[in-house]
């Protein structure tokens, strides 16, 4: 981690809003402990799964689409997880288990040492077919 990224409460990086895989790979290269290799994860599979995949931070947060500022997934950092947001979550099969105060929200929580790497993909696949959320 430079000196222009430190840690919000939380474990969140603070990085700068930008586009791309630069901010990707900066906001992942500071993320605290065993959540960078997650973040590393993530990235690779979302990358995998969706060739040419939009990405950008915002509010300090990854986020991935099909096209620019129309989001399928984004995730935040937490002392003890990693917060997936899947936007029209309530679509997919299973359903992420965390639910939302948004009906078409779910959330998936990643904690040390979570196989998660199959579930993400499944996801992934799914998700980047449905309506993206504007933001």
């Amino acid at each position: 981690m430079n000196e222009k990224q430190r840690l919000l409460s939380g474990g969140n990086p603070q990085i700068a809003k930008g586009y791309g895989q630069e901010v990707i790979d900066a906001y992942v290269a500071a993320m605290p402990g065993w959540k960078k290799a997650a973040g590393e994860r993530i990235d690779a599979i979302v990358s995998r799964e969706v060739p040419g995949v939009e990405k950008a931070v915002k509010w300090n947060s990854p986020f991935f689409g099909i096209e620019r500022d129309s989001w399928f997934l984004s995730l935040h950092c937490f002392d003890k997880y990693i917060k997936l947001t899947f936007f029209q979550g309530a679509s997919l099969e299973p359903q992420p288990k965390e639910k939302s105060k948004y009906p078409a929200v779910r959330y998936h929580h990643i904690h040390e040492g979570d196989d998660f790497d199959a579930q993400l993909a499944k996801w992934v696949r799914q998700a980047k077919d449905l309506p993206g959320e504007k933001l």
